[in-house]
């Protein structure tokens, strides 16, 4: 017989102390009827026979069937039970005795809380460590715009440089964050398909929502709003791309997981520009050109350049959640 305690329905059990409560209030059962209600909990649910009850209660001291009949009398009308329509024991004739009520036994809900808890350790650091990922991508990405010419100053430097790394950092901070924990939240055991699928759906549902609100936002105060950004389905690649490529990086040398992170970078670019996608860099000509009187000058993108810019900020972004991620798992052992 385990210690406990145990909960069940409004009843706690502390065999240990010998006690019983309903509701936080006492009640009072002799000891040995105190063990058999201990025996049931035990058990769970579980059929307990009546030679257990003689073997465990009762210790082989002799006693006929009318003292187990009494005791389990005398507990329904402790825990407020009815033998005609039982919700707390049920009686299996000719058989024994067993537990209605689902059981919490301490060293369970023990457990339970400890695996939450290193749950809730393992998820939280993934998530700001995919942001820092995609945060760092965005920035590095703001810097290639200035160096390339694509975005040229029209109100200072500085300050051109200040807004698109602050946007870019904001961006790609949540993006990042929103994928890793998609990726945290599904990755069990060696699966490659869940974390892949968390990603999915951590990309689609900030790209969606990030679509949304900044196309209510240019219409609110413009009147108009960008026929073309980035929206569910550049984020559901993104993320899907992200989380496949740490399902087949863990466990490897780190030089196969940076490359893994980059493949699968490139080949979500790819597979955006290949359906029409805008990532970052197309959502600002789009923005150019819907805006002609922008103080930004954004140089208009050909379908080759529009391409190849999109290929290398999924493969910033993507490559830099992984292996932000892998990294904060490598730090904790």
């Amino acid at each position: 017989m385990t210690a406990g305690p145990y909960s069940f329905g409004p009843f706690r059990l502390d065999p240990t102390e010998r006690r019983l409560t309903r509701d936080g209030d006492p009640l009072e059962i002799s000891g040995r009827y105190l063990d058999a209600l201990a025996l049931l909990a035990a058990e769970g649910g579980k059929l307990v026979t009546k030679d257990r009850f003689m073997d465990e209660v009762w210790r082989g001291v002799p006693v006929t069937d009318e003292a187990l009949t009494q005791c389990i009398r005398s507990l329904r009308k402790a825990l407020g039970d009815d033998a005609a329509n039982p919700r707390v024991i049920e009686t299996v004739p000719r058989h024994g005795y067993r537990l209605l009520l689902p059981v919490d036994d301490a060293q369970r809900v023990a457990l339970l809380a400890v695996e939450t808890n290193l749950r809730a350790a393992t998820i939280w650091p993934d998530v700001f460590a995919a942001g820092l990922g995609g945060g760092g991508a965005g920035i590095v990405a703001a810097l290639g715009y200035l160096a390339s010419g694509f975005v040229a100053p029209q109100i200072g430097t500085a300050s051109t440089l200040l807004v698109l790394l602050s946007t870019n950092l904001l961006l790609g901070f949540v993006g990042g964050a929103s994928v890793g924990l998609g990726i945290a939240l599904a990755s069990r055991g060696d699966s490659i398909a869940r974390p892949a699928l968390g990603g999915a759906t951590g990309g689609m549902l900030v790209g969606a929502i990030g679509r949304m609100v900044g196309t209510d936002l240019f219409t609110l105060f413009f009147g108009l709003a960008p026929e073309r950004a980035t929206g569910a389905v550049e984020g559901t690649i993104l993320g899907l791309s992200a989380g496949l490529a740490i399902g087949l990086a863990r466990r490897r040398a780190s030089v196969l997981q940076g490359a893994i992170g980059i493949a699968a970078g490139a080949l979500a670019g790819v597979a955006i520009a290949a359906i029409g996608g805008r990532l970052m860099a197309g959502s600002l000509a789009g923005l150019a050109e819907r805006f002609p009187a922008n103080k930004l000058a954004v140089a208009p993108l050909g379908p080759i350049a529009l391409g190849i810019a999109t290929v290398a900020e999924a493969t910033l972004f993507v490559g830099g959640v992984v292996a932000a991620v892998l990294a904060a798992r490598r730090l904790r052992g």
